[in-house]
C-alpha cells in the first residue's frame, strides 16, 4: 500500500476545516436574510396600515394647513389662476407685436378696472336696497302674509306664534344688526383683495422666470420635456375653460336682463350683471340670484302670478343651460366626472367659503389635467375603462 505524507494529510484536513467554516459562513449569512422573508407575509399587514395612516396624518395636516391659512392662501391662489389666464392671453397679443410682459400688465389693468366698475355697480344697488331695508321687509311680509293666511295651518301656526305686526317689526329690529355684521366683514375682504391685487401684479412680471425655474429645476431632459408638456396642458385646459364659461355665463346674464326688463323689475342690465358674476359661483350663485328675483317680484307686483313670473323664466333658463348646452361644450373638452366635480366644490367651499366655490373647478381641473399627462407619461399599461 502506498504511504500518504503526513503534510499532505494534514493539508487536506485543514481544507476540509475551511470549507466547513465557508458553509457555515454563507449560512449565517443566509439566515438573516431567510428569517424576514418568513416574517414578511405577518408583517405585511401591520406595514400596509402604518404607511396608510401616514398618509392619513400628512393629509389632515395639509387639510388644518389650508384652513388656517385661508386668509393668505385664497387671494394668492386665485391671483395664480386669474395670471394664468390673462399670461395665455397675453401671450397670444405677441402676434400683434406686444411683448408677453406688457400685455399681461395690460390686461391686468383692464382686469382691475373691470373689477372696480362691477364692483362699484354692484355697492350702489346693495347700498340702496341696505338704506330701504327696513320698508323693504316690512312690505315682503305685508305681501307674504296674506298667500299663507290662506292655507289654514299656517294661520293657525301664526296665531299661535306671534301677530303680522310682531312679525313685521321683528325683521324690521334685525335688519340693522344683519347689515352691521356684514359690513364687519367687509375689512378682511379689502385686505384679502389687495393681497390678489399685489400677488397678481407679482406673478405676472415673473411668470416666465417662475415657469422657467420649475423645469430647470428637474434634472434629467425627459424630466424637464414632461414638465414643460404639464405646464401648457394646464395652463391650456385653464384658459379654455374660463373662455367657454365666460362666454355661457354671459349669455346667461343677457337672458337675466331680458327677464328683468320684460318682468317689469327695475335696473334690469344690473341684473343680468349680477346673473353673469354669480355663475362663477357653483349652486350658491344660481341660489342667490334666484332668490334675489322672487324677492325683487314680490316686492314689484302685487299679483302673485306676475311675481313669481322673473323667477320662473330664469329658473328654466339655467336648468336649460346647465343641463343642455353646459354639458354639450364642456363635455367635449374635458370629461369630468360629476360626482368628483361635486365633491371638490363642497371640499373647497367648506374649505375657504364663497371664493372656495369658484376656486373648485379650476383647482380640480389643475389636478385632472396633472393626473392625465402623469398617467400618460408613466409607460405602464393601463385598464381599459
Amino acid at each position: 500500500m502506498k504511504k500518504v505524507p503526513i503534510d499532505t494529510a494534514r493539508d487536506g484536513v485543514a481544507e476540509d476545516g475551511r470549507q466547513r467554516e465557508t458553509r457555515n459562513e454563507v449560512a449565517n449569512e443566509m439566515a438573516p436574510a431567510a428569517a424576514p422573508a418568513a416574517l414578511a407575509p405577518g408583517r405585511e399587514g401591520f406595514d400596509l396600515l402604518v404607511a396608510c395612516s401616514i398618509v392619513g396624518l400628512f393629509v389632515i395636516a395639509c387639510a388644518s394647513a389650508l384652513y388656517a391659512l385661508a386668509a393668505v392662501l385664497v387671494p394668492i391662489v386665485f391671483a395664480i389662476i386669474v395670471g394664468i389666464v390673462l399670461g395665455q392671453a397675453a401671450d397670444g397679443l405677441t402676434r400683434f407685436g406686444l411683448p408677453p410682459l406688457l400685455g399681461g400688465l395690460l390686461l391686468a389693468l383692464c382686469f382691475v378696472v373691470g373689477l372696480f366698475f362691477l364692483v362699484n355697480a354692484l355697492l350702489v344697488a346693495v347700498t340702496e336696497v341696505a338704506s330701504e331695508a327696513p320698508r323693504l321687509a316690512e312690505n315682503i311680509i305685508e305681501r307674504i302674509l296674506p298667500f299663507l293666511n290662506r292655507f289654514g295651518w299656517l294661520r293657525l301656526a301664526l296665531a299661535q306664534g306671534a301677530s303680522e305686526e310682531a312679525l313685521a317689526s321683528a325683521a324690521v329690529e334685525n335688519a340693522g344688526p344683519f347689515l352691521g355684521t356684514v359690513a364687519a366683514s367687509l375689512t378682511p375682504a379689502l385686505i384679502q383683495t389687495l393681497v390678489f391685487l399685489a400677488a397678481l401684479a407679482l406673478f405676472l412680471l415673473g411668470r416666465i422666470h417662475l415657469r422657467s425655474t420649475f423645469i430647470l429645476a428637474v434634472p434629467s431632459r425627459e424630466g424637464r420635456l414632461n414638465t414643460i408638456r404639464i405646464i401648457n396642458a394646464t395652463e391650456e385646459a385653464l384658459t379654455q375653460y374660463f373662455a367657454t364659461t365666460s362666454l355661457i355665463y354671459a349669455a346667461l346674464g343677457a337672458f337675466t336682463m331680458v327677464i328683468a326688463l320684460v318682468g317689469g323689475l327695475p335696473m334690469a342690465p344690473l341684473w343680468g350683471l349680477f346673473a353673469f358674476v354669480s355663475s362663477y359661483i357653483p349652486y350658491l350663485g344660481a341660489t342667490l340670484i334666484t332668490l334675489s328675483l322672487l324677492v325683487g317680484g314680490l316686492m314689484i307686483h302685487d299679483a302673485l302670478v306676475v311675481a313669481l313670473a322673473p323667477v320662473v323664466a330664469f329658473t328654466v333658463v339655467h336648468l336649460t343651460m346647465e343641463n343642455l348646452l353646459v354639458p354639450a361644450i364642456l363635455g367635449r373638452r374635458f370629461e369630468m366626472n360629476p360626482f368628483l366635480i361635486f365633491i371638490a366644490i363642497i371640499f373647497w367651499t367648506w374649505m375657504w367659503g364663497a371664493v372656495g366655490a369658484i376656486l373648485a373647478m379650476p383647482l380640480a381641473l389643475i389636478a385632472m389635467t396633472i393626473f392625465e399627462q402623469v398617467r400618460d407619461t408613466s409607460g405602464e399599461p393601463q385598464l381599459p375603462g
